[in-house]
């Protein structure tokens, strides 16, 4: 059975234990400041032996030109005593033995015992938080530095250019000047050639005409060649004037109800004249005729594959167009047996003015296919060809029929 004497012998034996080994320093003092006991972390925090605090007054751990002030404030909390924290939102300092000087936080209570008023004191070092809070403010001040810095470079960038504005708006000008300039010129020049050619074309037939009942092989000779000329420099100008208003953003998606077998065999009647020797063009349509396409892209489209695949193929060879519609989508395809695309070059096939190094001695502008895919861009449609040099290339487009 744990008797009363027994029970208040432990409490006491843990209040000691508790000031002895505290980590913070605790000094107990009298109503005149002198220190009555303090516990070694006390002794340590001041640079004191063991018991050499005991007798000193409290004024003692104070830097000297606080002590005169320490002592009203020490009046004034004898005189009303309370627990609170000492020094609040304020630096203050302990002086050591060997009058050395540390910044601390102390916190005050107070307890009576027979009839007498005691003061306790826990305190702590706070140097190491002290040289952070340094740390902080001399990397604010820094940071702050630089941002002034990079803000004055910023202003001065901001000042040079609002100085180079007027002189890039008149540049800027100028080069929209010049490119409605090369607009003008391009639309020009190809409506302009179109007329002369088409009245070349025209009188040619003509002669050709006349010619039958003549029988002369070399003027058909000749005016076959007039016609081919002709046609290839008529697809050169649609290249032009196609790729120039794709670039303006002057192209737009007009859709109808058309018969594209009908459109598939004018295009291919429209290109007989650029047939080499042997060549022909063997056609085939799947499906209903009648379908929803923009005609003038649709028809660039065909003009575009089927030249090419006359172009590329030597003589005596057969183009295959295919045609298929379907409810939901409309197919072409259009295969040669010509010359091929090599194989480490095609994924450059649809850039603008590219060619591929077998055909630098074939006429063209490396332009159609370029307006091709920015045709299918438009429609929503897709184009995938299969090649293989000296045997062929087969390209296929979808199209949406909706």
């Amino acid at each position: 059975m744990i008797t009363l004497e027994t029970e208040n012998s432990f409490r006491m034996q843990s209040l000691n234990a508790l000031f002895e080994h505290a980590t913070e320093g605790i000094v107990i003092a009298d109503q005149q400041g002198t220190i009555v006991r303090a516990n070694p972390s006390s002794e340590r925090l001041f640079g004191y032996k063991p018991g050499e605090l005991q007798g000193k007054v409290i004024e003692d751990l104070v830097p000297t030109r606080f002590v005169e002030g320490h002592t009203h404030h020490r009046a004034g909390y004898n005189a009303h005593p309370h627990a609170r924290s000492m020094g609040k939102n304020m630096t203050l300092f302990g002086k050591r033995k060997d009058n050395s000087e540390f910044p601390l936080e102390i916190s005050l209570s107070y307890y009576k015992q027979d009839g007498e008023q005691f003061v306790i004191s826990f305190i702590i070092d706070v140097t190491e938080r002290k040289r952070q809070e340094a740390n902080i403010i001399r990397l604010n001040m820094e940071l702050e530095n630089k941002v002034e810095e990079r803000t004055k470079v910023l202003q001065e960038a901001l000042i040079e250019l609002e100085n180079s504005k007027e002189q890039l708006s008149i540049a800027l000008e100028a080069e929209k000047e010049l490119n409605d300039m090369k607009s003008r010129f391009v639309t020009m020049a190809s409506h302009e050639f179109r007329t002369p050619l088409s009245t070349i074309l025209s009188s040619i037939s003509l002669v050709n005409k006349y010619n039958e009942s003549l029988n002369d092989e070399k003027v058909s000779k000749h005016v076959n060649r007039i016609k081919s000329a002709v046609t290839n420099m008529t697809l050169i100008l649609n290249d032009f004037l196609s790729a120039e208003k794709l670039e303006e953003g002057k192209v737009f998606l007009r859709k109808e109800e058309l018969d594209l077998q009908k459109l598939a065999n004018e295009v291919i009647g429209e290109i007989q004249g650029i047939l080499k020797t042997g060549q022909k063009v063997v056609y085939h349509h799947v499906g209903p005729s009648i379908a929803l396409f923009d005609r003038q892209m649709v028809r660039n489209i065909l003009l575009n594959l089927i030249s090419n695949a006359i172009k590329f193929s030597p003589e005596n060879r057969t183009i295959k167009v295919t045609t298929d519609i379907s409810e939901a989508e409309i197919k072409i395809e259009v295969s040669d047996e010509g010359i091929g695309i090599p194989k480490e070059e095609q994924d450059h096939l649809f850039e603008r003015f590219f060619r591929a190094k077998n055909v630098t001695n074939i006429q063209g502008t490396g332009l159609g296919l370029n307006i091709i895919g920015k045709y299918l861009e438009t429609m929503q449609g897709r184009i995938e060809f299969t090649s293989e040099l000296n045997k062929g290339t087969t390209f296929n487009i979808t199209i949406p029929n909706e």
